[in-house]
């Protein structure tokens, strides 16, 4: 029992020292000035998929090669290897640079999508604030705009639409809260405002019908004395809508509402 304890013991610490010693290897590398050394290492740990590793040493890489001929290559694949390692934040902020410095290099146009990535994946759904969306979609449109035909050029144009839909839904979901609440006035006035900014709003046909069931809903909750001018607000609501959407879904709840509506004027 002694004599297998002692070869127990003697195995872990052959198998910790053979732990040190890869690290400090690596270390060793990281803190030498071995540029050569230093430049295929971090390639041989991105290759390996060890990526905070490979960042660690093109990161201090850009140090030693600024100004060289690798300068281009070490700056993208300290992106890269963010990127992989799935910090997108850090890895955008990366791309960033490495376009700011090299705007037509080797890397550039993979760098611009992989940065836009980044920023697509940064923003929210649309109940939350859509500042990073505006960012993403600047940054998409500018990539579309140098490179219509570029690689990635279709997933590109799929994300802007997609981001787009993202911002006409938090429009018309925002203004549609005003309905929600009962203050059937200022729903009709916000909804207006969503085609006043994007006439060609997804949701246009949902906000031309809320925008008739306000209008119906206001005339009918007020005194008497206005009821019959805002039911002619109304009533216009409603040819505008069955005007553009003749064949909706909402056309029935409409006609029955106008009919309504005529009877009593």
């Amino acid at each position: 029992m002694k004599r297998s304890s002692l070869f127990t013991a003697l195995a872990a610490l052959l198998v910790l020292a053979g732990m040190s010693a890869c690290k400090s290897q690596y270390d060793q590398i990281l803190e030498s000035n071995d540029v050569d050394a230093k430049y295929k290492a971090a390639f041989n740990y991105f290759n390996a998929g060890k990526y905070t590793r490979s960042a660690a040493l093109f990161e201090s890489l850009t140090l030693l090669t600024n100004g060289s001929e690798r300068y281009d290559t070490v700056m993208y694949y300290l992106g890269l290897s963010n990127y992989s390692y799935k910090d997108y934040y850090t890895a955008e902020t990366n791309f960033d640079q490495y376009l700011s410095y090299f705007p037509q290099g080797a890397f550039s146009e993979m760098a611009q999508f992989l940065r836009i990535d980044c920023l697509y994946r940064s923003t929210l759904r649309y109940e939350l604030d859509q500042t990073p969306t505006y960012t993403a979609i600047n940054a998409i449109s500018e990539y579309l705009r140098e490179h219509p035909e570029g690689a990635n050029s279709d997933i590109a144009r799929h994300r802007l639409q997609e981001l787009g839909d993202r911002l006409d839904r938090k429009a018309y979901e925002n203004a549609k809260l005003y309905y929600k609440m009962e203050d059937y006035k200022a729903a009709r006035v916000a909804l207006k405002n969503v085609l006043k900014e994007d006439a060609d709003n997804i949701y246009r046909e949902e906000i031309l019908y809320y925008s008739a069931m306000a209008s119906y809903k206001y005339a009918d909750l007020s005194v008497p004395a206005k009821k019959k001018e805002r039911f002619l607000v109304f009533q216009d609501d409603y040819l505008n809508f069955i005007g553009e959407y003749p064949e909706s879904m909402h056309r029935k709840e409409l006609d029955g509402l106008y009919e309504k509506v005529k009877e009593k004027n």
